[in-house]
């Protein structure tokens, strides 16, 4: 990799990491540790919880499928990583004064991925995880003494009360700093009264807070080396570390899940041809290691923001979303599927209510009766109240618009990168092939979420020829 001006880069660096043990959080430290080796150490901030210490979590961190490459060719390189135990919402992480030390003598590169990402947490909450935490990392920024980059990792709808967002930080009508200020002091129940009026026009809590967190950290940075990243929807790896790596059911991942069970298949958009915005987790990751490097290298005068998005160079309409992933469970179905994978995008709310109750709840109803008669454990009906279709509800807002999102700063990195490093580093959103990328998808989604090995698809193929021809002969007798 002598060839890498990257790699090169990151040798002998020591990297604090905050949210290491969320889905891109792992992708980082994966990513970094195989592709930067000469990396001296990773500090990752983890929060004891469930009566567990940190030493636990990080075993348990390392002890992910994500890491299985890692530990078969450089076990070695899992060493370099060193847990601290903090909290986010807490003044200078709540470390200890030897582990803050620790990091104030020796990080050079900081990763922010902390933050609550539930579209309904209260806002309480997600200001104290999303604009607090940031805020309280700014400070500790500050002390370091051979700090060259703090990436700041955001959202593309971090603004989304406008159709085109350009990678600048659009002032708010309230003053962020001063509204940080009130968390402490404001009790539940009037935060909850000034939460509709506080979100106004955003969908949710998280956008909102997102935004915010991105005023404060540009006002108030003075010289530490800020970039902000802003990625889209965040979906399963292109490639690395192996395609379709997935460990969640956030976002539409819960939709395609869903889609391939049978039981979700009905997409309620505004319109099939508006432009949805999704990034394989890979992409984004190989741009924050790119943006640390371009801010310490290159040192912009003022903050920079950098789109990982795809709704300019390579966009995908929700109609090609809803096609290409019903096609995909056609080809590796799942062997658990309920019923047929089949699915289409209606703007008609009575039309899509009435789906919901003919297609989704009264088969889970049936069938849960079914198993209740022959002695079998009954839960249908639960899954109808899964994260799947939390996510069908969730996403309401997203899948009644589109955005445009302006991504000249992350062409420029690209357009600096050596050839070697866009081959270790790729995030070109141009080389993507949609329909390839969500077979991809539902490999993926088979292996790690529905825990269906792929020994299984003959048994599930066989299934599906058989779901067809019931649903074909349904409407031969319906017609």
């Amino acid at each position: 990799m002598a060839d890498s001006n990257i790699v090169q880069f990151y040798e002998d660096r020591s990297i604090f990491i905050t949210g290491a043990t969320g889905f891109m959080g792992k992708v980082l430290v994966e990513k970094l540790l195989r592709s930067c080796p000469g990396i001296n150490r990773l500090y990752v901030l983890m929060r004891p919880s469930k009566g567990k210490e940190v030493a636990v979590r990080l075993q348990e961190l390392i002890s992910n499928e994500v890491f299985d490459s890692l530990r078969r060719e450089q076990s070695n390189m899992l060493e370099k990583i060193v847990a601290l135990s903090g909290d986010v919402t807490r003044e200078n992480f709540g470390l200890s004064p030897s582990d803050l030390n620790l990091i104030i003598e020796n990080v050079s590169i900081v990763f922010n991925l902390a933050a609550t990402v539930r579209f309904d947490e209260e806002l309480k909450s997600a200001l104290q995880m999303n604009v607090k935490g940031p805020m309280y990392l700014l400070e500790i920024c500050r002390k370091m003494k051979n700090l060259d980059a703090f990436v700041h990792v955001s959202t593309a709808f971090s603004f989304v009360d406008r159709q085109e967002i350009d990678e600048a930080i659009y002032p708010s009508n309230m003053d962020p700093v001063k509204l940080s200020e009130f968390i402490d002091v404001f009790v539940e129940s009037l935060m909850q009264i000034l939460q509709l009026r506080l979100v106004g026009s955003y969908p949710n809590t998280y956008t909102y807070t997102k935004q915010l967190a991105e005023q404060i950290l540009e006002q108030e940075c003075g010289a530490v080396p800020l970039a902000i990243v802003r990625p889209s929807i965040v979906t399963a790896a292109l490639k690395e570390p192996f395609p379709g790596w997935i460990d969640n059911l956030n976002g539409p991942t819960g939709l395609i899940a869903g889609g391939g069970k049978g039981f979700i298949r009905v997409f309620k958009v505004e319109n099939a041809e508006f432009v949805t915005d999704l990034i394989p987790v890979d992409l984004s990751i190989n741009l924050m290691i790119a943006v640390a490097w371009r801010t310490a290298i290159y040192k912009p005068v003022n903050p920079e923001v950098y789109f990982s998005s795809t709704s300019c160079d390579n966009p995908i309409t929700f109609g090609e979303f809803e096609s290409f992933t019903t096609l995909a469970w056609r080809k590796y179905p799942t062997k658990d599927m309920l019923w047929y994978p089949t699915s289409e995008c209606t703007n008609k709310n009575w039309y899509y209510q009435l789906n919901v109750m003919l297609c989704h709840i009264m088969p889970a109803v049936i069938a849960d009766c079914y198993a209740r008669c022959v002695g079998q454990r009954a839960n249908k009906v639960r899954i109808q109240n899964s994260k799947a279709f939390r996510a069908l509800s969730a996403f309401d807002f997203f899948f009644s618009k589109q955005w445009k999102f302006i991504s000249k700063n992350s062409d420029g990195i690209w357009s600096k990168m050596s050839a070697k490093d866009r081959q270790i580093f790729y995030f070109n959103v141009r080389d993507i092939n949609w329909r390839a990328y969500f077979e991809t998808y539902i490999l993926g989604t088979r292996r790690f979420i529905l825990k269906d090995d792929i020994s299984t698809l003959p048994e599930a193929k066989k299934n599906v020829a058989k779901y067809r021809n019931q649903q074909l002969f349904l409407k031969l007798f319906v017609s």
